[in-house]
């Protein structure tokens, strides 16, 4: 027992400091994600044929492959063979978000749907063009509309972010193996691990609640009463 507790206490700076590249690696996932997402669910529901076509297929592509073939794929294939000396953190973040962009786009477009037809050819007849339909009007109610099933992209990639372990970012979990490797006291620094996962995820998931109630469009909550 004292010596599982001195091995925490021996590696807790040292696999606290990976929490700052895991969320960096989260918070650029989300932010490729949906800077990717959004034009995608834009093309899905608006675009012509072969745009929408062209947006399920890499939706179907990114949805069906595991994190951790993408991660080699990019990390021992694209990479390389475009030449590019690219970091394992940044390549972990990039398909970590390609991946999350594939669900943030059905998440957007569910949610550009909801708004219904009705606005766009109601502003389209007041003489609006449909992209200033799209940015002034759908999009604005689509965005708040979407923001709680969004907010469940964030305790996705906090727990796909353990995976860039396989290239060697220096994130939460390669700082513990490291450590248990060294000390030889794997269920207390794992257990430690965990712990930090899930307190990450408490308090993220607390900011984005708070986050939903603040700009929550009335009339749009699951089960919310007359």
């Amino acid at each position: 027992m004292n010596e599982a507790f001195g091995a925490v206490l021996e590696s807790l700076p040292y696999i606290l400091s990976g929490v700052f590249v895991t969320l960096g690696l989260v918070a650029l996932a989300l932010t490729v994600g949906l800077l990717l997402g959004v034009p995608m669910a834009i093309g899905e529901v608006y675009g012509q044929k072969n745009v929408s076509h062209l947006v399920a297929f890499y939706v179907w592509i990114f949805r069906g492959l595991p994190n951790l073939v993408l991660l080699f794929l990019f990390y021992f294939g694209v990479f390389p063979l475009l030449g590019l000396n690219v970091s394992a953190f940044l390549i972990g973040a990039l398909v970590l978000g390609l991946r999350s962009a594939a669900y943030q786009a059905e998440i957007f477009r569910g949610a550009i749907l909801s708004v219904g037809q009705g606005q766009m050819l109601a502003a389209m007849a007041l003489g609006m063009s449909k992209k200033q339909v799209i940015r002034n009007i759908i999009l604005p109610q689509a965005m708040r509309i979407a923001l709680p099933p969004w907010t469940n992209e964030y305790p996705i990639l906090l727990t796909d972010s353990s995976v860039c372990y396989a290239i060697g970012v220096m994130e939460i979990m390669t700082r513990g193996n490291q450590m248990v490797t060294r000390t030889y006291q794997p269920l207390p620094l794992y257990l430690t691990c965990a712990l930090i996962f899930i307190l990450l995820n408490y308090w993220g998931m607390r900011i984005f609640h708070s986050l939903e109630r603040k700009i929550r469009i009335p009339g749009f909550e699951s089960g919310e009463k007359e």
